[in-house]
């Protein structure tokens, strides 16, 4: 099993910039959205935040968009990882 780091080289996310990672796997709705947007806010703009959830997490997306960031989600065996970062 891949560690959710090395999911970032799989996308087209900076590989070169600074990494945060946030398991909300265990949380239910609507805890994980909150939580992710929650921390953008405080992470600096070339850092990229490495979600690991249990599923995609669609209403999610509609938000990252409206806040000008780009993604990726990758569905794994085991949970569902979404690479989030700004150009």
């Amino acid at each position: 099993m891949s560690s959710p780091v090395t999911v970032v080289d799989r996308t087209d996310a900076p590989s070169d910039r600074s990494q945060e990672t946030l398991d909300v796997r265990s949380l239910g709705p609507p805890n994980p959205l909150q939580q992710t947007l929650e921390l953008l806010v405080e992470l600096p703009d070339d850092t990229v935040l490495v979600q690991r959830n249990d599923r995609v997490p669609q209403f999610l997306f509609p938000k990252l968009d409206d806040r000008g960031y780009r993604y990726e989600t990758i569905e794994r065996d085991d949970d569902v990882v979404t690479v989030i970062w700004r150009d």
